[in-house]
């Protein structure tokens, strides 16, 4: 069976070669861009018709001759280049290329619609040249919060959707639309059964996303006002010049950074007067709003009996999203597992990662780098030009 499909399989590749080489003779470079993997592509998109497909990518072909795709170069696209508007800011895991758009609202009053689509064009090329073997995909992050319009946003990705459907089929695994304006979510449900990649875009809030870590490093206690506010199972060590305090049953450090939140912080102690009255009471009926008043309490209120009779904290309800603040999260649907959020937090760690342009322009293989290079500033020194005497 597997024989029977690899032969059918290439029959169609070969029939849809062959409609092209009779409309009319294809170049090297064209040659070169219809190989295997390119018609199956167009054959899928299609749903296996020879006919449709053999058209779309004849129509590809004049695309490709018509906007200079052999010709784009990173000399075009230095004020994008240096700013960061669109670029490759790495794969995912599963070495897929994950391109980040940070076009702001006023890029479409300096800029025709035509030049947009060289720069999208221009970072897809960029993006298929660094993807590594057997792998044919890539994901889109567009960054929508410096977007005021839903409008004018939504003209932009319908011009991106556009281009990857009839141009570049098949190569989008997933777009995912970051903090989108108020009246984005409106426009898109009544434009969203008539665009053929709408099941691979998704909206994501900015805010869902806040307390998650970069790096691999632990992001809570990196930061010193939230560090204070750690509760230590153990009693602190004094350190030298640190002043320590302890009582029968807890023990509080003043720190002198002025950085801290609160300069004092509790632990528990182990009590060595009563071992019966350790054992039955447990640090976690210790919360931080009553530690405060327990510290600086007579002894007889420090007991475990003390402890015990306080009320449980009620826990306040978390308040539902106002749509001015998030509007994704306000029209995103709650399912079950959550999956678009899902998705997206694989994303994450690439998504905020900062722009290096050294990095990008690393990534362009000839002829997409252009003339133009950066080089380290050693490098730039040794490349003295002596003054010829006569």
């Amino acid at each position: 069976m597997v024989i029977k499909r690899e032969e059918r399989d290439r029959e169609r590749i070969d029939a849809v070669l062959q409609i092209l080489r009779k409309q009319a003779p294809l170049t090297l470079k064209q040659e070169k861009f219809c190989n295997d993997a390119c018609v199956e592509r167009f054959l899928k998109s299609k749903g296996d018709n020879v006919k449709r497909a053999a058209k779309q990518l004849r129509a590809c072909l004049s695309w490709r001759d018509a906007i200079g795709t052999e010709h784009l170069m990173a000399d075009e696209f230095s004020a994008e280049l240096s700013e960061g508007v669109a670029y490759v800011a790495g794969h995912d895991d599963e070495a897929r290329p994950v391109l980040v758009f940070r076009i702001k609202q006023d890029y479409q009053k300096f800029h025709s619609q035509k030049l947009y689509v060289r720069l999208l064009v221009f970072t897809l090329e960029v993006a298929i040249a660094s993807m590594p073997r057997f792998v044919n995909q890539f994901v889109l992050i567009f960054d929508a919060s410096q977007f005021r319009s839903g409008s004018a946003f939504l003209n932009l990705l319908m011009t991106t959707l556009k281009v990857l459907t009839d141009f570049y089929p098949c190569r989008l695994h997933k777009v995912f639309v970051i903090d989108p304006p108020s009246l984005f979510s409106y426009l898109w449900k009544g434009v969203r059964p008539f665009v053929d990649l709408s099941p691979s875009t998704a909206m994501v809030s900015s805010s869902d996303y806040a307390d998650d870590a970069t790096d691999g490093d632990d992001s809570f206690a990196a930061y010193p006002r939230a560090a204070s506010l750690r509760f230590e199972p153990r009693q602190p060590r004094s350190a030298a010049g640190t002043p320590v305090g302890s009582s029968t049953r807890f023990a509080f450090t003043v720190s002198h950074h002025f950085d801290s939140l609160k300069p004092w912080y509790l632990s528990t102690t182990p009590s060595t007067s009563s071992a019966s009255a350790a054992a039955d009471s447990s640090p976690a009926l210790v919360s931080p709003a009553n530690a405060r008043s327990m510290s600086f309490a007579s002894p007889g209120a420090r007991s475990s009996s003390a402890i015990r009779s306080l009320p449980p904290t009620p826990c306040r309800r978390t308040p539902r999203p106002s749509f001015l603040q998030s509007p994704a999260a306000y029209f995103r649907r709650e399912r079950k597992g959550d999956e678009e959020g899902d998705a997206f937090r694989g994303y994450v760690r690439v998504y905020r990662r900062p722009y290096d342009e050294v990095g990008y322009r690393s990534r362009m293989r000839p002829p997409l780098g252009g003339l133009v290079s950066i080089v380290s500033p050693p490098t730039r020194r040794r490349h003295v030009i002596f003054p010829q005497r006569f």
